[in-house]
């Protein structure tokens, strides 16, 4: 926004114009990315814990209810 700003301010589409507006839109962007980029790996890290977990829990109960069943037969 502050890019068309000063586009429309000096009437001329020049370097000087826009600059600013883009440079501050690309440190949003930087900071965006800062965040956002952690937050995916931290994301990824717990979600394999959780599949590791899962896939634990499923064997065991099958070895539960094999060992259960296989008893009474």
């Amino acid at each position: 926004m502050n890019a068309f700003h000063g586009i429309g301010v000096t009437g001329t589409a020049s370097l000087q114009a826009y600059a600013p507006g883009i440079a501050e839109a690309l440190v949003a962007t930087a900071a965006g990315l800062a965040a956002a980029i952690p937050a995916l790996i931290g994301y990824n890290h717990f979600m394999r814990q959780l599949r590791l977990f899962e896939a634990g829990m499923d064997e065991f109960s099958a070895d539960m209810i094999h060992r259960v069943l296989g008893r009474r037969s």
